[in-house]
């Protein structure tokens, strides 16, 4: 599995709409195809290993002020969708945070109850995926 690591590749992404929402979290995903098939062939061009999956993580500090919180969303991010069973197809997936988790009900930065509730969300998150996915 490949991570996302160019403002290219997020914009590629970003460019759709979500294929998949939960509570906090967006799903983006494109299909990697080979260029003669695929019709955007431009966007596709910046994932060098198109045969692989690749995962990015989006955690804005407009909605996860602490560096803390934002790294253990990003930790559950990429292991959860390293732990998918089946794994993720050949295609490039950005999980996007698009609200924030309340203060009240979470109030440490980095809490096992936090890490639970995200890593709970993201699996529903990729397995709305992958019913949309048919």
């Amino acid at each position: 599995m490949r991570r996302l690591r160019t403002r290219e590749q997020f914009q590629a992404l970003l460019s759709d709409r979500p294929v998949a929402r939960t509570e906090h979290f967006a799903l983006h995903r494109l299909s990697l195809q080979p260029a003669a098939e695929g019709h955007d062939g431009t966007r596709q061009a910046v994932f060098r290993t198109p045969a692989a999956p690749w995962v990015g993580a989006m955690v804005p500090k407009r909605w996860a002020r602490r560096a803390v919180t934002r790294n253990v969303i990003r930790r559950q991010i990429f292991a959860v969708s390293e732990s998918l069973q089946p794994p993720l197809p050949a295609a490039a997936h950005l999980v996007r945070l698009r609200t924030a988790f309340a203060p009240k009900r979470f109030p440490s930065a980095s809490s096992v109850t936090l890490k639970t509730a995200v890593r709970a969300e993201l699996t529903a998150l990729f397995a709305q995926q992958e019913s949309g996915r048919a």
